[in-house]
Order: C-alpha cells, then sequence, then structure tokens
C-alpha cells in the first residue's frame, strides 16, 4: 500500500470513526478563533474555552480588546499560562486588525502569518474553519499519530510534517482530518499512556511506529 492509498484508507475510517468531529475551540467569530488558538499554546482547549468567557464578557468586540490594557488582558488569560506573552500578542493582533482590516481576520495565509504569535499552525487552523480552505493542522496529535500510523516517517518538525501531509492527502480533506487526529489522538491513540491498539480503527493498516 502507497502512502497516498493509506492516507485514503486512514481518512475513510477516521470519517466513520468520528463523523461530527470539528474544532474543539468554541468560536462564534473569526476574531474569537485567533485569540483562542494563540491562548492554546501549551494549554488545554478545555481550559481556553472557559477562559474566554471572561475576556469576551469584558472585551466583546476587537474594538474593545485591541483599546483594552495589555495588564489587564494578561490578568485575565493568566490560567492559560504564558500569560503575558499571550496577553501582548493578543492585544498587539487585534490592533492590526482594526487598523488594517477593518475589524475582520483576512482570509490569506501569508497575511495571517504575519500576525504576532500566529504561526503555521494557527494559521491553517483558521484558514479550513473559518475560510473553509485546504488546511493541514500539525499539533502534537496530527505530528504523532501520522508518524505511528506511518503516514510520515520519523518527521517531527511541524512544518515538514505539513509539507509531507500536502503530498499524500486531497487538499479538500485535510482539515477535517486534521480534526479527527485531536479526537483519535485523545481517545484511543494517547501520548501519556499506551496506545489503546485493540480499540483502534487502524490497528490492521497502521505501521505502529515509535509504540512498544
Amino acid at each position: 500500500m502507497t502512502k497516498e492509498e493509506l492516507a485514503l484508507e486512514v481518512i475513510d475510517r477516521l470519517k466513520k470513526e468520528y463523523p461530527d468531529a470539528g474544532c474543539t475551540l468554541d468560536y462564534d467569530q473569526a476574531w474569537k478563533l485567533l485569540v483562542s488558538v494563540r491562548l492554546a499554546a501549551q494549554c488545554t482547549d478545555a481550559r481556553v474555552n472557559v477562559v474566554v468567557e471572561d475576556l469576551y464578557a469584558k472585551y466583546p468586540s476587537v474594538d474593545a480588546l485591541a483599546e483594552a490594557d495589555v495588564e489587564d488582558i494578561e490578568r485575565i488569560v493568566r490560567p492559560c499560562g504564558l500569560g503575558r506573552s499571550k496577553a501582548r500578542d493578543i492585544s498587539a493582533c487585534m490592533k492590526i486588525l482594526k487598523e488594517q482590516y477593518g475589524g475582520k481576520v483576512p482570509d490569506d495565509f501569508n497575511a495571517l502569518l504575519k500576525l504576532p504569535g500566529v504561526g503555521r499552525k494557527s494559521a491553517n487552523l483558521i484558514m479550513g474553519d473559518v475560510f473553509g480552505k485546504p488546511a493541514i493542522v500539525t499539533d502534537t496529535h496530527c505530528i504523532r499519530l501520522t508518524n505511528r500510523i506511518g503516514l510520515v516517517d520519523g518527521i517531527k518538525e511541524p512544518k515538514k510534517v505539513e509539507m509531507a501531509l500536502w503530498k499524500i492527502i486531497p487538499p479538500e480533506e485535510g482539515s477535517d482530518f486534521c480534526h479527527r487526529l485531536v479526537y483519535h489522538g485523545r481517545d484511543v491513540c494517547t501520548a501519556r499512556t499506551k496506545p489503546h491498539c485493540e480499540k483502534c480503527c487502524l490497528e490492521d493498516i497502521c505501521k505502529k511506529q515509535g509504540v512498544e
């Protein structure tokens, strides 16, 4: 089975296993996803979803958050860790959205990468979830699972994993595929415990690389 064939089979099986998989960060506007994905660095999505409720209650718009004191943003987002740098990035990001984009999130990948605190993972998430464009989000679950399954070979650098996956994942499948990897990585192919291979829908086609 080629990597392309393996990829299509993995996509098909995960679709059946997690038909409704989507982004686990709560948001109803594009700028809120931009804020949440910055807060999610080294923090669980569940905690971010709780913390942003207080943030948006006090600062319900791009303009309001752009004008907020960085120290006040930091106080609210501190439970997510790295409070100072995250608050600084969020403040700077909202100012740019307000001043350069009329309060809107740009739908251009390279423009997103220029925003403070936005890397390839975040930009891909926004391109896929908000704008419905081809995207591959190489978070820790994606990197771990694609290596274990054998879709990539011993690659740990996020950008290199992304580039390898672009070659074998159909563009229209990338975003949802990565969301399903998150669900599968949390429930079955876990990081902190031994993977639950006995209940994995990919067990018979997985290379199980790096798994004892």
